[in-house]
């Protein structure tokens, strides 16, 4: 039996008009010089540049002048303390715009969905469901951050997306947590780095630390240090015992598409990668947003999840343990007996499965699936995290073949033992059309999740790491598919 794969006409293409203002540094010397000349100017002068800005690019910005200010305070320290006294309003607020710089955050991509349930089910008719997609949107320096669209499943299961809003803002983050000395030397003292060299970086550590501090201190201390995979190891190891949490909060007038989880910490500074969103259910049935995601600092990656229940506020916290590496993390919607889920792919290679006590540490990994298919062989993931069905786990996957192309497959695994495989499609259940074949990663077709509606399952998914499009499949007949596999 041939699956019954049909294509959406809907495509969600980058949109370069979506720009968020960010903090232009420019290092302190020339920073300095920029603030002197701006201290020179005329108040009047002053008055007439910052018209011009106001007139230029309030449109595009909620409060622009909050803009300003937001970024005058973070070079303050610059000025004496006679400058701050005697400086006018004006002259910070000009000051603030020279070191406002525009990022456009979907330049590059749009791609890498997941969705989830809407909270707020107001507005449907039968067969309808309010949704929600995550996207990944990536930029100038291929920086990436998690954008949201709101959209409404048809008792087709034909999607009608909600229009972005006009003002897009990063929310407000409160509750960056420091780390403990005490704590850290305990976990330090496990590592392979050399006592002197640990008793160095022990004493230029205050007794709580950031991060951003830690990895400047550690970058330093490695530098003598000869072989460098053993090195970069070694980095990754000890900043992985490094607590990067924080939370976020946007105002609850905003529209959900104008809130953008931007990187925050530096953990995250090249990007916040492929979030996996799921309506996670509680023993006591109450329900919470989830989502792992991959932070990239350049050099490392390091899983995280974010957890919310409003899509207002959220918490980003690091997972630990030794089976927490690698990217492709996806959490199941529930605890399966007893214990949280995970599927993973910690060498890079075949999917794994793990099981923990505690949502923020994973120490163990079982092997789950290894490639098996042609179109497969080179590696084998999940595309989103397990779908409870009445007939067993259904986990849509990828799958990496010649030609780096990459494919979504599916598997069924039992209900109450994940770790048995019920079935497992041999065939690729969506591979890339011609006019999917291009893009920034050519030959790409991907998903961070998908959904059950109205018996069909509903798959966004990345066009070669650059679009977003949507297909839906029976489930039933899916689900024949994958029983009659084996």
């Amino acid at each position: 039996m041939k699956l019954q794969v049909s294509r959406i006409n809907e495509r969600l293409n980058p949109d370069v008009k979506k720009v968020i203002p960010r903090f232009f540094n420019t290092g302190d010397e020339r920073s300095r010089t920029l603030i002197d000349r701006v201290l020179l100017l005329p108040d009047s002068e002053v008055e007439q540049l910052l018209g011009q800005l106001y007139n230029e690019f309030s449109s595009r910005y909620s409060n622009i002048r909050l803009v300003f200010e937001k970024h005058f305070t973070l070079v303050e320290r610059l000025l004496s303390a006679e400058e701050r006294l005697t400086a006018s309003n004006e002259k910070k607020l000009l000051i603030g715009s020279y070191f406002t710089m525009e990022y456009s955050l979907e330049h590059a991509a749009l791609f890498n969905p997941s969705i989830v349930e809407d909270p707020d089910q107001s507005g449907t008719r039968k067969g309808e469901k309010n949704v929600i997609l995550s996207f990944r949107a990536t930029g100038e320096g291929h920086v990436s951050s998690l954008i949201f669209k709101r959209a409404k499943l048809d008792e087709n299961a034909r999607i009608r997306l909600e229009p972005s809003g006009k003002f897009l803002n990063e929310g407000r983050v409160t509750q960056q947590k420091r780390n403990n000395k005490a704590a850290f030397k305990e976990l330090l003292d496990q590592t392979i780095l050399p006592e002197i060299a640990r008793e160095h970086m022990l004493s230029q550590l205050n007794d709580t630390f950031s991060y951003k501090e830690i990895e400047l201190i550690l970058k330093n201390t490695l530098l003598p240090m000869q072989g460098g995979m053993t090195k970069n190891k070694l980095k990754y190891d000890i900043l992985s015992m490094v607590n990067t949490s924080y939370e976020l909060h946007f105002l609850p007038d905003s529209l959900l598409s104008e809130r953008v989880i931007f990187p925050v910490t530096f953990t995250e500074k090249n990007g916040i990668e492929d979030a996996r969103f799921i309506r996670f259910t509680t023993e006591e049935g109450s329900h919470t947003y989830m989502a792992t995601y991959t932070a990239y600092d350049g050099s490392f990656i390091l899983p995280h999840l974010i957890e919310t229940k409003d899509f207002l506020h959220f918490k980003m916290s690091p997972l630990h343990g030794k089976a927490a590496i690698n990217k492709n993390l996806a959490l199941f919607p529930r605890k399966v007996n007893g214990q949280y889920a995970m599927i993973a792919r910690i060498d890079g290679v075949n999917n794994y499965i793990m099981f923990s006590d505690d949502l923020y540490l994973w120490e163990t990994a079982t092997i789950l699936q290894t490639p098996q298919y042609p179109w497969e062989f080179v590696q084998i993931g999940n595309a989103g995290s397990p779908i409870e069905t009445d007939r067993g786990w259904l986990i849509i996957t990828h799958g990496v073949g010649p030609m780096r192309k990459y494919c979504l497959g599916a598997s069924l695994f039992d209900l109450k033992d994940p770790t048995k495989e019920l079935g497992r499609l041999k065939e690729p259940l969506l591979m890339p059309e011609e006019e999917e074949r291009y893009g920034y990663v050519p030959n790409v077709v991907y998903s961070c999740g998908t959904i059950i509606h109205q018996g069909k399952l509903f798959i966004p998914y990345a066009v070669s790491d650059y679009a977003t499009s949507f297909a839906t499949v029976p489930l039933d007949q899916l689900l024949d598919e994958l029983l009659s596999s084996n």
